[in-house]
Order: C-alpha cells, then structure tokens, then sequence
C-alpha cells in the first residue's frame, strides 16, 4: 500500500516556550477559577503528527483563555514523536516506539517495558485522573468527513449529540478492540463512571480545516461544561449519523492488501471481501458495513481497519 503525498496546510511550530506548564509536568498547564465547577482536561498530540490538537492547545493558551468555572488543564501529550516530524515524512511522527493511545491500561503502565510513549503515559497519569471530563483531540491520515469516537455510554453520547459537531459518531460498546486508548483509562472505561470522556478526529492532518474544527470543538466542549461562554455563532447541528464498531482488525503480515484502495466510509455488503491478512480473509460482517481508518501502509502490529454498521 502506497500513500499520497499530503497538503501541508500546517505545520508544527516551536513548543519550548510551553513546555515548564504550571503543574511540574513538562508541557502541561493547569487554570483554576476558584469556583466549584467540574475539571476539564484538554489533550493534544497523543500522536505526534495530529497538528491539530497543538493548534487547538496553543490557542487557549496564547489567548489566555480561563475558566469561568471549575478547572481547565491543557496537555500536549507526545512531544518528543511531534519534535521528530520531518516534512519529507509526514506520517512518520505519529508515535516513536509504542502507540500512546493504545497503553492506558495497568498491564502497559505498571508493567516493565519502557519506552518514550509509556514513561510519558506514566508521567501523565496523575494528570488524567485528576480530570473529570477529557476531550483528546485527533486527526486521521486521509481526508474524511470529521467524527466523535468513545466507549457506548449515555454520558458520551450526551455530550456529543448536543454539541452536535462533528455530526458522525463512532461508538465503542466493547472497547477498540486492539489497546486501551485514553478515553478508556480508569474510571472513564467503565458504565459506573461519571466523566465523559472522547475523542474528535477533526480530518485529515495537516489540513487548516482539521485545526479550525479542533479548535472549534474545544470552546464547544468547554462551553458545555460551564468554562467559557458559548459563541453565539455557533452554528445548529447538522443530522447526526452515528456507527457502532463492530470489529478491529491488527495487521499481521507485511503483504496485508485491501481488495480496493480505500479512504474510509466506503460500504461493503455482508460477507464481501475487504482485505486479506496473511491467510485471513477480512470480510464485511454485515450488510452496509461501513469502514473506518483503513491502514494507508503494511504496518505488521498496527491496526489494519475498524469494521462498523450504522446504528
């Protein structure tokens, strides 16, 4: 599989001078109002090459936004894969070692291996479980439609629908399937947790569109819960559409193909042949069967596809 060169619409800048934060972790930035209210955590750059995420994060920052109510804190999460961006291998950043967004569970953060990405995780931890509430702001590799992703609880489903934007919803009622990302860590994951937490895949990566909708999403995430004002001009929400995840497929041999090249959204009606795995053929699970993600390059480990059904 082959990928075309993307538009670098934008690029990363210099983060150093938002690195000592107030928090004593490197490059998180915490603000309280001294109002009860919940705290909202707003998390950028779990995967080095999702621009977007550090437009939205530096914006609420250079703007010296401040909660009316309860607490605000700002992270960018994987700096060191962001610093290693190169131009000329734009999906190359996306992590160094190990997917940060993939090892929130206690066998990855309390175990022994180590790696850029899980000595980050460990150091962010206690930032994550001081947060009521978390937006962690994504992009994808190709230029699809924008959409929420997080775990089948009414809380998330809540929030998303009355922000409304992005108006497609990628809803987990096992988990991924291949990790325990962000959203699922601790109490988030589970049906007793009260905090909302999810994800926006705000399109394609270095797209000035994708920047605009994160940074978007956040002042509507924020004003939801109480810590900035709503924006008047917010415009009303398209007709959602929403998909359940039926299955994650890991890459397995480096010979992985799909039948078609593929960006995302396309349908296949059950039991069509989508890729083939090694000796495993991926087939539609059902009729309208709707892709997500499908991996732009053989990656042995890495997720291969998300298969879901409109719901």
């Amino acid at each position: 599989m082959t990928q075309s060169p993307p538009a670098l619409e934008v690029l990363p800048r210099d983060l150093s001078a938002y690195r000592k934060g107030n928090t004593g972790v490197d490059y998180v930035h915490r603000f309280e109002s001294g109002k009860p209210g919940p705290h909202v955590l707003i998390n950028a750059l779990t995967h080095g090459n999702e621009i977007c995420g550090m437009t939205a994060a530096t914006h609420l920052l250079d703007n010296d936004v401040r909660p009316k109510v309860g607490t605000l804190t700002v992270s960018f999460a994987n700096v060191a894969a962001y610093e290693s961006f190169n131009e000329a291998l734009p999906f190359d950043s996306r992590q160094l070692v190990h997917n940060l967004n993939r090892i929130w569970s206690p066998e990855w953060l309390d175990g022994t291996e180590d790696s850029p990405e899980l000595s980050r995780a460990r150091i962010l931890r206690p930032v994550v479980d001081a947060a009521d509430h978390i937006l962690d702001i994504h992009s994808t590799s190709q230029p699809v439609v924008p959409f929420w992703v997080y775990p089948a609880f009414e809380r998330n489903a809540k929030v998303a629908l009355a922000i409304g934007r992005p108006s497609v919803h990628l809803v987990m009622p096992d988990g991924l399937g291949s990790g325990t990302p962000l959203i699922q860590y601790g109490s988030h994951g589970g049906p007793d947790g009260k905090g909302v937490a999810m994800v926006v895949e705000c399109g394609q990566h270095f797209l000035r569109s994708a920047s605009e909708l994160a940074t978007a999403v956040t002042y509507d995430f924020l004003a939801y819960f109480g810590l900035v004002e709503k924006d008047p001009a917010t415009p009303p929400p398209e007709p959602q559409r929403r998909f359940q995840l039926l299955q994650t497929y890991v890459i397995k041999s480096a010979d992985f193909a799909f039948v078609r090249p593929l960006i995302g959204f396309e349908n296949f009606a059950k039991g069509e042949l989508i890729a083939t795995n090694g000796d495993e053929e991926i087939r539609a699970l059902c009729d309208d069967c709707t892709i997500f993600m499908p991996a732009q390059r053989a990656i042995v480990g890495r997720e291969a596809v998300y298969l879901t059904k409109p719901i």
